[in-house]
């Protein structure tokens, strides 16, 4: 089926359905799907710069979709710098999209030129696109990162060179190698037994490189294709990708102020057989709620009684700022049913941190296999320093000074969203992590809002907004930010939002049926 319509005032016919697939029922939201197709036809040629596109009416028909997805995943690529909307006139691919890019301070993958035939096949994931943006604006939001100008690169760098220069080699190095590596493995379990309250051994803990790669190597071992997984709605992204492209179906439950709804948990577990319920029980993602004491024994014995592994990630540990640490489910699983996983000391230097597995030794022996050829090196010198950083107590000190730094900055940040932004949002101070989850009263469009705060130098990356029917809210990451930095930050969202309350055309809210 071709559709006809004018590039650069000459017609032409432009078979959609051949380059715009749409899956559906597929984990990828419809709007997203259309999102991707339309920036991949730009980049191989298919839509030419200046092409104007048919109405939103036409191209709902052509592709099936409804008309409120395809508005929004438009508003998305002219947020983005693929295509400009004029009134009146009809939407267009941008004929200067560097220009719109720079101006915009949104970010876009590059151009790539047209790759020939290939000779083979290959698999190919939608579900792995990176969703993630840049920008140089002045001021940036993210979802809850460490500031890296409170990182001591130089006291590390220090030790990193002393032990290159004191290694002397009069081992084979794979024993070299595996002594390092057990001493290593014994002050970390130490250390977590001690702040996390664990009752772990040497066979318990497997060490990573990154927390992503922890999380990868669980779901190889634990997901079959088809097998169904609960997550919390709303959830972490990241971890909903790597579940999906294992092939697990995922299965959305609510959360609310007590944490993942474990009514709904039940209800599904009575009448379908679920693999896996993968939690950020402490500090949940994006929302920051700590599953409830009474919720945190009532899923251990869900989980007994039904027979799934509760994957437990708390890759934001190090952020405790108020009470005593909330101790993870695997400090209080009795029945081995818990597999833990975090990351190590987020305020080190890119490449010192680490990625960490605790489960029953079984488990564990065999993830061994795996690694050995996703990681078969060992960075001795790295495990060295860290290991001396842990028996010095300099990582406890680093943290007990960030986390009075961090404090301070989260108490001036809720002063200053209280303080502009009264009356249009609501949210709660949380005793953990370095982001807080704000929900909007107002009835607007985030992406909207995201193009206003970009024209006034302030980025909002699309992975920290979250708008459905029922909720317009945002994560915004205050640790990475001094005081001067956040009240501009907030001057420009109340600034933002008030034009787009006053302007009703610029104010409208979109209801995403994706």
């Amino acid at each position: 089926m071709y559709t006809s319509f004018n590039i650069m005032d000459s017609p032409v016919q432009i078979p959609f359905k051949s380059f715009i697939q749409l899956k559906v029922g597929d984990a990828t939201p419809i709007y997203l799907q259309i999102i991707f197709e339309f920036i991949k036809a730009i980049q191989l040629g298919l839509l030419p710069e200046g092409t104007k596109l048919p109405g939103t009416r036409i191209l709902c028909k052509l592709l099936a979709v409804n008309r409120n997805t395809l508005i929004k995943a438009f508003q998305d690529l002219e947020a983005q710098g693929f295509i400009e909307i004029r009134p009146n006139q009809g939407t267009f691919i941008l004929s200067d999209q560097k220009r719109n890019q720079s101006k915009r301070g949104i970010s876009k993958p590059e151009k790539t030129a047209k790759a020939p035939i290939e000779n083979f096949s290959f698999k190919s994931s939608s579900v792995l696109e990176n969703p993630e943006e840049w920008s140089d604006l002045p001021l940036q939001f993210n979802d809850g990162l460490p500031d890296i100008r409170l990182i001591h690169t130089d006291i590390l760098a220090r030790l990193y060179v002393s032990k290159l220069k004191r290694q002397k080699i009069r081992q084979p190095w794979e024993q070299i190698q595996t002594q390092s590596h057990q001493h290593f493995k014994k002050q970390f379990f130490n250390f977590l037994n001690l702040t996390r309250g664990l009752r772990i051994s040497e066979s318990n803990l497997l060490t990573t490189s990154s927390h992503e790669v922890s999380l990868f190597l669980v779901t190889k071992l634990l997901i079959s294709e088809g097998d169904q997984v609960i997550v919390g709605a709303p959830g972490y992204y990241l971890s909903n990708m790597t579940l999906t492209d294992s092939g697990a179906k995922i299965i959305p439950v609510a959360v609310d102020e007590e944490g993942l709804d474990l009514a709904s948990l039940k209800k599904i577990c009575e009448t379908q057989k679920i693999r896996m319920v993968y939690l950020t029980s402490v500090y949940h993602y994006p929302t920051t709620i700590s599953l409830s004491a009474k919720r945190r024994m009532e899923i251990l014995e869900l989980a007994n009684q039904y027979g799934f592994v509760i994957v437990e990630d708390d890759y934001d540990f190090d952020f405790h700022l108020d009470s005593n640490p909330i101790l993870p489910l695997a400090a209080i699983d009795s029945n081995h049913r818990v597999v833990y996983l975090g990351s190590f000391a987020r305020s080190l230097p890119a490449g010192f941190g680490y990625g960490f597995i605790t489960a029953p030794a079984a488990f564990i022996k065999e993830l061994e296999k795996h690694q050995r050829i996703l990681e078969p090196g060992i960075d001795v010198i790295k495990e060295q320093v860290l290991t001396d950083w842990i028996q010095d107590g300099e990582v406890h000190r680093l943290s007990k000074k960030n986390k009075v730094i961090y404090r301070e900055r989260r108490d001036e940040f809720v002063r200053l969203l209280t303080e502009k932004l009264s009356g249009r949002i609501k949210f709660s101070i949380p005793v953990r992590g370095l982001a807080i989850w704000v929900e909007w009263l107002d009835h607007f469009n985030l992406i909207r809002m995201q193009k206003k705060c970009a024209e006034d130098g302030l980025f909002l990356p699309k992975t920290i907004l979250y708008q459905t029917k029922s909720v317009t809210a945002t994560r915004l990451g205050f640790g990475s930010m001094n005081l001067k930095e956040m009240e501009n930050a907030i001057n420009i969202l109340a600034k933002c939002l008030k034009r787009l309350i006053n302007d009703p055309l610029e104010g409208e809210k979109i209801t995403l049926t994706a």
